[in-house]
């Protein structure tokens, strides 16, 4: 099961939407989004005024999930990156450690060169953030650990 104790961290999420946002500009892309792997938007930037951004994140991790059971067929672990090709839209989504999915939309204005190699940067920072938060989260997570069965019950005991 996956741990989504990070989603509730307000500093960290902060620093995801910095991400998206800066990751939308170098792009010169229409949008992008972090979504969860159950379709949850967890940070956006750019137009979405001409969609419904939820339906898309939904839609997206609807995707992934099909495509990740292509992979298994074909004996592959996954496919970490996608990329749909409209007629005047395009989505690039790049998996990101199993519980993210990145996703920029763009259209003619700019390349899908440019949007791979910029997605392979924001992948990697986005990958530090995490592991930064898991590694605080394991350290707080331990706080406990020298308290003794023998101490919790001396807590509680009544005293006469």
């Amino acid at each position: 099961m996956q741990n989504y104790a990070w989603l509730i961290n307000e500093e960290l999420i902060k620093k995801l939407y910095d991400q998206v946002g800066n990751l939308k500009m170098e792009t010169n892309s229409r949008a992008t989004f972090l979504i969860d792997k159950t379709g949850q938007m967890v940070a956006s930037a750019g137009e979405s005024e001409e969609f419904d951004a939820t339906s898309l994140a939904a839609l997206v991790a609807g995707n992934v999930a099909a495509t990740d059971g292509i992979a298994k067929l074909l004996g592959e672990k996954e496919f970490s990156v996608l990329f749909h090709e409209g007629e005047n839209e395009h989505l690039n989504i790049t998996l990101i450690d199993g519980k993210l999915i990145l996703v920029v939309l763009f259209d003619e204005t700019t390349s899908l060169g440019l949007v791979r190699l910029k997605m392979k940067k924001y992948v990697k920072n986005i990958l530090e953030l995490l592991n930064s938060f898991d590694s605080l989260d394991a350290q707080s997570e331990n706080i406990f650990s020298d308290i003794t069965d023998e101490d919790i019950e001396n807590m509680f005991k009544k005293r006469s």
